[in-house]
């Protein structure tokens, strides 16, 4: 088939890799517009983008998927079928009517379950122990379209959401190979989604990311590992910032009040609503990260410091 790929940051290149190995044809990449990246805030394009001006492919960056040039041109390229992986943008009805066998997205959950733009953080916050990854045909409501395969991952103890993506990503890759495949060959048929057990999963904000010292430590170590490597869970100590890197629940240390801090020899602990935990990686505002017991070293801790 000729496909147009459509997806942006590092998470799809898998998957476009995939379909460029394939017996299909990858015609052209739809990604979005370069952004603001770095000190100098210079314009970067996509690591989708630069994987398509390697292998010499048509780019297509619309600032909105309903410019007319844009779907000029894809009608001009005719694609049979438009795969997707974290595009970024929603797609509206004259484009999805456009290629013969629709626009069919990989996601990175078990459909119902967390629908929307931040599937791996909001299972491992929930404490989900399987996920894993669903291609489904797009239609206009938010990933409720039909379904064509699925894929299990159970969820380490340990896992971050970039772990976990990481893995979804070259696995689903392979998933959507073979769901073009399947398309092309007549031999798969979307199945409509349940009506039961459909969860939501919006974007995670910083907002969102503040960890709050008053919750058990397993919702702080599962905030801390939803949200690294992005937005980054953090908190404030002296009235400054803290991005935290994992915690690690410690079930033998004494009791500590919420946010208390005690600086051991070899360990930063921090209490929660139930046991401590202990700090990995900390970055203190307008520094690098260092080990908790390197910042902890500096600060001359008294009894009445703590996390925030």
């Amino acid at each position: 088939m000729r496909l147009v790929f459509a997806g942006t940051p590092e998470t799809a290149v898998p998957a476009l890799e995939a379909l460029l190995a394939s017996a299909h044809e990858v015609v052209a990449v739809v990604t979005r517009p370069d952004a603001p990246a770095g000190r100098g805030r210079r314009l970067v394009a996509s690591p989708v983008a630069e994987r398509a001006a390697e292998a010499g492919i048509e780019i297509l960056k619309p600032a909105k998927a309903r410019d007319p040039q844009f779907l000029d041109r894809l009608r001009e390229i005719a694609p049979d079928c438009c795969p997707v992986v974290a595009y970024g943008a929603l797609l509206p009805r004259e484009a999805l009517d456009i290629p013969a066998h629709g626009w069919v997205n990989l996601h990175f959950s078990l459909l119902p379950a967390w629908r929307g733009a931040a599937p791996v953080q909001h299972a491992i916050l929930h404490g989900d122990d399987v996920t894993g990854a669903a291609t489904f045909q797009i239609e206009e409501g938010l990933d409720t379209g039909p379904v064509f395969g699925v894929l299990t991952e159970p969820i380490r103890p340990e896992d971050t959401s970039g772990d976990l993506l990481g893995r979804l990503a070259v696995a689903g890759a392979r998933l959507l190979a073979d769901t073009m495949d399947g398309i092309e060959a007549g031999v798969l048929e979307p199945r409509p989604q349940p009506a039961e057990g459909v969860s939501v999963a919006p974007k995670i904000t910083p907002e969102d990311a503040r960890v709050d010292w008053g919750a058990p430590a397993h919702r702080v170590d599962r905030l801390v590992r939803a949200c690294t490597p992005a937005p980054g869970a953090w908190t404030t100590f002296r009235d400054a910032r803290v991005k935290l890197g994992r915690v690690r629940p410690a079930p033998d240390a004494g009791p500590l009040a919420p946010g208390g801090l005690l600086a051991e020899r070899k360990r930063v602990l921090v209490g929660t609503a139930t046991h401590p935990v202990e700090l990995g990686e900390v970055r203190p505002e307008g520094k690098r990260p260092m080990p908790a017991t390197d910042w902890a070293r500096g600060l001359n801790l008294t009894g009445k410091d703590g996390l925030v």
